[in-house]
């Protein structure tokens, strides 16, 4: 019997081998012409005006909020973020000091609900809000957007499970100040560990070129270097070594960039491929829960449901070798590390999705008959669960 993969590698033999290539001809393999090489693919590619490469989605998170906080972005250090996201969707903003609210999820495309994040803006503004687009379906992000104007609120996007989702003919991750993207192993594609930054803010790429690397200058524009140079009155000596913020490590490397580049040319046919998976699923699916968004392209990371029976449809799946998951880590209120917190009690849709979320596979090497059989198999045991929320 097949085993039927939650995601599989995206790195192609030939593509290794190639690399390994390129390795043994003395090239340097840390961050240097390879990564800026690749940002400006992706963010050609991605339709950003600026793309940052770093180690992991998780640091492409903490570079955006550590950049938003030191440019002096915000006005207080109050931030929103989803119920239903992942660990370092949150945890940078615990780092950094911020007092975070949780958001309780739509039951729809299980994104941010407006009208919750409405009620927390209303009950103690807050500057900063992160999304999640979750396994690839935008928010409503009309409605987002609309209430941070009104609010006066910075927005930044987690896209780590939406490369190449499309809203209002434009890419997720550009629909607000920044974008963060993860190229982990079974993600759309893989530099093994690595992650990106997207931005339009000219200001805010080159704070967080500084911040990726040390807070030193030396991957800073021309002109960026001499103002800041002249500013502190920095003479051309110590320059290379001089701190202008208290940055981090968070480079990728070269021998990454490396892997990166080779999958952007065959990316678009990926994004297709578990487009497609997904409408098989739904299709085979008609009885449970699917993801519903107003996506104009669809670029689905795997296929999420509920099940009422979720234990037993997990183990049901396992002895026929077919991996499932919790949909995502369900409600970040209910993990150890929250639990001390007295507020974020009430999220009725987010509960939901924690003791009964389930999903599935999706990723290229996928085929019409593996999702045929995943779907014969989760029918055989799964009992269809539903949303009723206060916010349905």
């Amino acid at each position: 019997m097949k085993s039927i993969n939650l995601a599989e590698g995206t790195i192609t033999q030939t593509e290794l081998e190639a690399t390994a290539k390129w390795m043994t001809q003395g090239n340097r393999l840390t961050k240097s012409d390879l990564t800026a090489q690749f940002e400006l693919e992706f963010a050609n590619w991605i339709g950003s005006k600026h793309a940052i490469f770093v180690n992991s989605g998780s640091s492409a998170n903490l570079l955006m909020i550590a950049s938003a906080l030191q440019a002096g972005r915000l006005r207080n250090t109050i931030a929103i973020a989803p119920a239903v996201s992942w660990v370092t969707t949150v945890s940078p903003l615990l780092q950094l000091g911020f007092d975070v609210r949780l958001c309780d999820c739509d039951s729809t495309d299980l994104g941010m609900d407006p009208e919750h994040l409405e009620e927390l803006c209303k009950r103690n503004p807050p500057s900063l809000v992160i999304l999640v687009h979750v396994l690839g379906h935008p928010n409503k992000m009309r409605e987002i957007i609309e209430i941070c104007e009104r609010y006066d609120v910075l927005l930044i996007e987690d896209s780590c499970e939406a490369l190449g989702s499309e809203y209002s003919s434009k890419k997720l991750g550009n629909h607000s100040t920044a974008g963060s993207f993860s190229f982990y192993y079974g993600h759309h594609i893989s530099t093994i560990e690595g992650g990106m930054v997207v931005t339009n803010d000219s200001d805010l790429h080159q704070l967080m070129l500084s911040l990726r690397s040390h807070g030193w200058s030396r991957d800073l524009s021309h002109e960026k270097r001499d103002q800041l140079q002249k500013k502190f009155s920095v003479d051309d000596f110590s320059n290379l070594y001089t701190f202008y913020h208290p940055g981090f490590n968070l480079r990728s490397t070269d021998l990454q960039a490396h892997l990166g580049i080779q999958q952007l040319g065959r990316l678009n046919s990926v994004c297709e491929l578990r487009s497609k998976n997904f409408v098989r699923y739904r299709k085979n699916l008609p009885e449970f829960f699917a993801q519903d968004s107003s996506a104009n392209f669809l670029s689905s990371f795997s296929y999420g449901t509920l099940v009422e029976n979720r234990e037993e449809a997990f183990i049901t799946l396992k002895n026929n070798q077919i991996e499932s998951r919790p949909l995502i880590c369900g409600n970040i209120a209910r993990h150890p590390f929250w639990q001390s917190r007295a507020e974020d009690k009430y999220l009725p849709n987010a509960n939901v999705v924690h003791d009964y979320g389930i999903y599935l596979p999706n990723h290229h090497n996928l085929s019409a008959s593996d999702i045929d059989r995943v779907c014969e198999v989760f029918r055989s045991v799964a009992i269809p669960k539903f949303f009723h929320g206060i916010y349905d």
